[in-house]
């Protein structure tokens, strides 16, 4: 099997896994208990966060860990916008965002925010003129991704916090759940104040993430009960799942400059190669994250392509894992304007350093097979 759903979910590196099993032979006390087993727990699960907090370059207080990328995305939206809420009740939300803000932002306007969508072009990119009339002095919160989960698209985060800081007191928050790992993420980096990472997007485990905060930004929390995580995460912290989780981030920084090689490498290839076939439409733009290849075959749905890929033992997916069971079309494409012929028939190749050339080239050969088939290409 050829394994190209990275963007879904990655498979579990062997250190990730030896963290978390270790851990939970030798340091299963409740970090929380005052007895010198829980000390030492918490001594391991302080470090994870040091840890963490060092590579994205803030405080280690300002780790919090969750469940993920969705719990994240949501104490981010409603946590942020409930902190800072004197300042005003304006929210900016670009329209690609993942169903985890897009749905939170709803649920604000529900109770009284004034939510506003940020438009994308035809590349699914931010609108940068549009995004600097709908800022306002009363604007407390602008939510963009780094990275689209769909597409790939690279949003122009330092340029948007530009415009932000010139005309606001908002705070930026940046879901990084496809952006960490594949392409440069910190603190020092962009000049934004909250991150979201899912472990499990970056060989790590399911059920395990983070939300980091710039220095000195508070939050407001969404669980209430015994005040772990300094409060703003209640709920008996799972001090393997947070090691492991540190470790995942370890190995995704270390040597990041030639994995963003390799991936680049693999990914041209393969876009070159799918701009041979006349009936396929490159979904993704230039400026994309080199992991992700979206693209489309006019007038053929994508499960189809999916399921006859899959025969001979390529595993791709449509456009995102979260809606690839739902018959509705992508909020994300619908916004790009993307035209009738090819919407229905969306793939996205993901790829992660375990991938190589071969597995590649064996990809190829058998598109050409299967379109052959279905297109006659």
């Amino acid at each position: 099997m050829i394994y190209l759903d990275n963007s879904a979910t990655t498979k579990v590196h062997p250190e990730v896994l030896n963290t978390f099993v270790a851990v939970n032979e030798k340091f299963w006390a409740n970090p929380a208990s005052i007895h010198t087993f829980g000390h030492q727990t918490n001594e391991l699960l302080q470090s994870a966060r040091e840890q963490i907090a060092d590579i994205l370059k803030t405080s280690n207080e300002k780790i919090f860990f969750t469940s993920g990328g969705t719990e994240s995305n949501n104490l981010a939206i409603f946590g942020l916008a409930h902190k800072y809420k004197q300042r005003g009740k304006h929210v900016l939300i670009s329209e690609i965002e993942h169903p985890s803000i897009i749905e939170t932002a709803k649920k604000l306007s529900e109770i009284g925010f004034d939510v506003e969508w940020i438009p994308v072009n035809s590349e699914g990119i931010i609108i940068l003129d549009t995004l600097e009339k709908l800022v306002r002095k009363d604007t407390i919160l602008v939510s963009v991704m780094h990275v689209n989960n769909e597409t790939g698209a690279i949003q122009p985060i330092e340029e948007l916090s530009k415009i932000v800081r010139a005309q606001s007191r908002a705070l930026i928050h940046m879901d990084a759940v496809q952006s960490f790992g594949k392409i440069p993420v910190d603190f020092k980096i962009l000049d934004i104040d909250a991150i979201t990472i899912s472990s499990h997007k970056i060989h790590g485990l399911k059920g395990s993430g983070l939300l980091a905060l710039k220095k000195f930004i508070e939050i407001e929390p969404i669980i209430y009960g015994g005040g772990q995580e300094s409060g703003i995460r209640s709920g008996t912290t799972s001090v393997p799942l947070a090691v492991a989780t540190a470790k995942a981030i370890r190995l995704a920084a270390t040597d990041l400059q030639n994995n963003i090689l390799k991936l680049q490498t693999l990914s041209d290839d393969l876009m070159v190669y799918l701009n041979t076939f006349p009936s396929v439409k490159v979904i993704s733009p230039a400026k994309k994250a080199p992991h992700i290849v979206t693209f489309s075959v006019q007038k053929v749905k994508g499960e189809v392509m999916i399921n006859a890929l899959q025969e001979q033992d390529i595993i791709v997916s449509t456009s995102s894992a979260c809606s690839s069971r739902q018959t509705k079309t992508s909020h994300v494409l619908k916004a790009m304007h993307i035209s009738d012929d090819y919407i229905k028939g969306v793939l996205r190749v993901s790829l992660s350093t375990l991938n190589n050339q071969q597995e590649i080239d064996q990809f190829k050969i058998v598109f050409k097979r299967v379109m052959n088939v279905i297109k006659g290409d």
